[in-house]
């Protein structure tokens, strides 16, 4: 794909890449628009990403020394936001930042364009703040306690430097809004319409994502487990040893899997379960482009990607009793997979990059 003008000389930034997941793979869209740019990000791991972003010259932190990986790299959250303001940004007029923690951080040359995809402002300085507290040992709580607040006071500092930010959803947007004080412009993710496609569904629920108590897994396997109903767990995370050990008798964990088996999972499952409110949810349209109805919680950007009665169900966060009485309605049967698959053209990977072009010729003026 062609850059999106000569004169820009763009740099990248992405909080981390260690892992390919959603916010992962809209930072691979933005940068094939600039399929020249150098990156910079705090922690890279190569054999991941190396292929998808070949042809980017990758610069990292000074911690990317020290080895960290997605499983460890948490340990080094006091030293993220310092890492951030010195990543090599500089020579530039214009940053484009992807951002749910650190990268917003950046410090541009003065005069520099700095426009940033916002997932959400980091979540355990904010919304999640004792959540996330509560997941540490308790002797380390009070010292996390205090870290997360420095980094709240530094994450409303940076957001006051002018940025220009984006927000993915509604949810995002008023999230920039009430902790920033910034207003945001909409653009809605990618997804990669081509790697989904309708196939012959079976009689499993689908759970896909982090296993973190703040996705609220638990809530899909318990009314899985009331209604007696299969369900495939994807993914992995801090959670995962519990929930195998109290749910591994009524449900499926896959762990971490590649596109192709993810795809396929999609396209044989009943329905996928999103339990949590979410951002923006792409795994939603994910299910939506494989001809799959979503049943989620009711709330944040799924109320954007998810059509109720026509691509899925609504009920209410947390509610386990109101999930098992959809499944046992039979009302999934009454959906169109051909309705599923035109709700997920409207989030195409050509409309994402639009929007981003649109949003950076706005900020530097044109």
């Amino acid at each position: 794909m062609s850059g999106a003008g000569a004169a820009e000389h763009p740099v990248l930034v992405h909080d981390y890449l260690l892992v390919m997941r959603g916010a992962e793979r809209s930072f691979a869209r933005i940068a094939d628009i600039w399929p020249d740019a150098p990156i910079s990000t705090l922690l890279y791991d190569r054999e991941v990403f190396g292929e998808r972003l070949a042809g980017h010259r990758v610069r990292t932190s000074r911690l990317q020394r020290l080895g960290a990986r997605q499983a460890t790299y948490k340990a080094l959250l006091p030293a993220l936001p310092a890492a951030a303001e010195r990543l090599p940004v500089g020579g530039h007029e214009l940053v484009v930042s992807s951002s749910s923690a650190f990268a917003h951080g950046v410090q541009p040359d003065e005069g520099a364009v700095h426009v940033c995809y916002c997932y959400t402002p980091f979540r355990y300085a904010w919304y999640e703040q004792e959540a996330g507290v509560m997941q540490a040992p308790r002797p380390v709580r009070p010292l996390l306690r205090r870290t997360l607040r420095a980094i709240q006071r530094w994450d409303h500092r940076q957001a006051q430097r002018g940025t220009h930010y984006v927000a993915i959803s509604r949810l995002s947007q008023d999230r920039i809004r009430e902790y920033w004080g910034v207003d945001a412009e909409i653009v809605h993710p990618p997804v990669e319409l081509g790697r989904f496609s309708p196939g012959t569904p079976g009689e499993h629920l689908l759970f896909v994502g982090e296993l973190v108590r703040h996705k609220q897994v638990e809530v899909a396997l318990q009314a899985a487990r009331e209604t007696r109903m299969p369900i495939k767990i994807v993914g992995g995370g801090a959670d995962e040893p519990r929930l195998r050990a109290e749910y591994g008798r009524s449900a499926e964990f896959l762990g971490r899997v590649g596109d192709a088996e993810l795809a396929e999972l999609y396209a044989s499952c009943r329905a996928l379960v999103v339990p949590n409110l979410e951002e923006f949810g792409i795994t939603a349209v994910e299910a939506q482009a494989s001809g799959r109805p979503v049943l989620a919680a009711d709330g944040g950007g799924l109320r954007e990607t998810v059509i109720e009665g026509q691509t899925g169900f609504f009920f209410p966060r947390g509610d386990i009793a109101a999930l098992s009485r959809i499944l046992r309605s039979g009302a999934l049967d009454e959906l169109a997979p051909s309705d599923a698959v035109r709700s997920a053209e409207r989030f195409s990977v050509e409309r994402f990059q639009d929007g981003i072009r649109r949003e950076v010729a706005r900020a530097m003026g044109r």
